[in-house]
């Protein structure tokens, strides 16, 4: 079947199916109020009769609509402070009570109970609450009970009732209103029932995290926006993006984001977070192959891509700071797939918009995630995000000789590079700038021989370079090749058994090297 609001195919497979439904009666209840007018006036022309509660009851009645209260419906006041209001036979039952079962029907006629087919309800605020750092008590009273039960009882009996869950859902129902009037399919009420149990779920999920206070005692993890991707990492798979892109960055122009632009962006926003000074990066396939840290841009820009011209082509550029019309001049001259700014002078927006399908972003001030996961075998990986960063503080200099100051900026920039480097990894770099990487090799080895080779393909001088590694060196192999081709200071994490073979090849050949004591490992 064809969903009226999302245009997604549903399944009504195995179900009783029923007709079209017409709305008679409506419960509604909810904090978020604006839109709301529009549905209340559909409802009101169709003869559907409102209940409601406090603050939403009075809203309607300010409207010129007459609406029924839920306590004269229960008998029952408010009590407990306003924690108990719905929970009753008579709100429930007229949700639950199955339309074509008899019995049903003979027990609401017994008790005089509406039939509810309509519920439009919203939860308390926690995950707002929570997030404004207020106290345990006041989050605590936000954890919603009659809202959450009213939603999974009208849920669940989706044959009979529509489900509202969230504000978000306001227009598909006017949308729904103004198509069929106050008349719905099994079709919509399953949509909007999957809807509900995507708030419900989302919430429980939040109050769960906020009681595990991190311990990963169990996994847990909701996120209300989605987006289907053309395709996965390859046409034939399918792929689709949980998140909130927009929340993190504004794209000003471009085509669709895809499932690999999003890998590159997230691996280019983690490096470039990285640095404070002014620093350019292009990246491939979630590895730097060019960055440079430079008073200006078009500095910056010219000596990120010196680093590698050739896999710059197809690239992911990621600046941070603003792009002027002259660096813009420059870079435009290459094609590469997205860049990335905090923002774009007006006249270097005219010359980056020339090719309508370039992708550019501007990139907002929001937190990083602090949790990574991926799926594997039948389950989940968690950890704590590698926010490491070291500082000169940090550096342990365990050779005779020292690395100068020069040195030491470029030991600390290489660390950088290194951390965001797919391992085995092995980073060359001089003057602050990216000289070679060798990236994903089995062999710490072969990583240092690939960025040799690289670094000399560019025609790069390696004398006077530096070295990191993400992780230590076992045998002193890698700083004996290291110093026949002239790097005089090496940065690693140290922690091997055999750490002192590498320290005395240093010191026997003037070198300097610094340990860290933290291993960057990324798989």
């Amino acid at each position: 079947m064809y969903n009226f609001a999302t245009g997604i195919k549903i399944s009504v497979k195995h179900l009783n199916m029923s007709g079209p439904k017409k709305i008679k009666n409506a419960l509604i209840s909810v904090f978020h109020k604006d839109g709301l007018d529009n549905i209340l006036i559909k409802l009101n022309d169709a003869g559907v009769t409102f209940f409601s509660t406090g603050g939403t009851k009075e809203f309607i009645e300010s409207l010129g609509y007459s609406c029924v209260s839920v306590e004269s419906l229960t008998g029952y006041p408010s009590i407990l402070g306003g924690r108990v209001k719905t929970l009753h036979p008579k709100i429930f039952g007229g949700i639950l009570n199955r339309r074509e079962n008899d019995s049903d029907k003979q027990q609401i006629a017994q008790y005089d109970i509406p039939e509810i087919d309509l519920v439009i309800v919203d939860l308390y605020p926690f995950c707002e609450t929570l997030a404004l750092g207020a106290e345990e008590e006041e989050i605590i009273e936000k954890i919603d009970i009659g809202g959450i039960s009213l939603i999974r009882a009208a849920a669940k009996n989706f044959n009979d009732v529509i489900i509202i869950a969230s504000k978000d859902q306001y227009a598909p129902l006017d949308n729904l209103l103004s198509e069929n009037g106050a008349v719905s399919t099994l079709e919509e009420r399953k949509w909007f029932a999957k809807e509900a149990f995507a708030v419900s779920s989302g919430y429980d999920t939040a109050i769960f995290n906020y009681f595990d206070e991190g311990d990963g005692s169990y996994f847990r993890f909701a996120e209300g926006n989605s987006k289907i991707l053309r395709y996965g990492e390859n046409p034939h798979q399918k792929g689709i993006f949980y998140g909130d892109f927009e929340a993190l960055f504004e794209q000003l122009q471009g085509k669709e984001i895809s499932y690999n632009n999003l890998l590159d962006i997230e691996a280019a926003v983690s490096l470039i977070s990285e640095f404070d000074e002014l620093t350019f990066a292009i990246l491939k396939h979630n590895n730097a192959c060019g960055i440079a840290s430079r008073p200006t841009i078009k500095e910056a820009w010219e000596a990120a891509l010196a680093g590698d011209p050739v896999s710059a082509f197809g690239g992911i550029l990621i600046c941070n700071a603003p792009i002027d019309k002259e660096s813009a001049e420059e870079i435009h001259k290459i094609f590469f797939e997205v860049i990335i700014a905090p923002d774009y002078d007006t006249a270097a927006l005219e010359v980056l918009m020339q090719k309508k399908n370039r992708i550019i972003l501007i990139q907002k001030d929001s937190p990083q995630a602090k949790l990574q996961f991926r799926s594997l075998l039948n389950g989940v990986l968690a950890q704590d995000k590698d926010l490491s960063i070291q500082t000169v503080a940090d550096l342990k200099t365990v050779t005779r000789k020292t690395p100068e100051s020069n040195e030491i900026e470029d030991l600390l920039f290489a660390n950088k590079l290194v951390k965001h480097t797919k391992s085995n990894a092995i980073v060359l770099a001089k003057n602050k700038q990216l000289y070679a990487s060798g990236t994903g090799q089995t062999s710490r080895v072969d990583a240092l021989k690939q960025a040799i080779e690289k670094a000399k393909s560019f025609g790069f001088d390696l004398k006077g370079a530096v070295m990191a590694s993400d992780a230590f060196f076992p045998f002193p192999d890698c700083v004996e090749i290291a110093n026949n081709e002239g790097i005089s200071a090496v940065i690693q994490p140290g922690g091997s058994v055999k750490d002192n073979l590498s320290v005395e090849y240093c010191d026997t050949h003037n070198m300097a090297m610094v340990m860290t004591g933290i291993r960057h490992f990324k798989h």
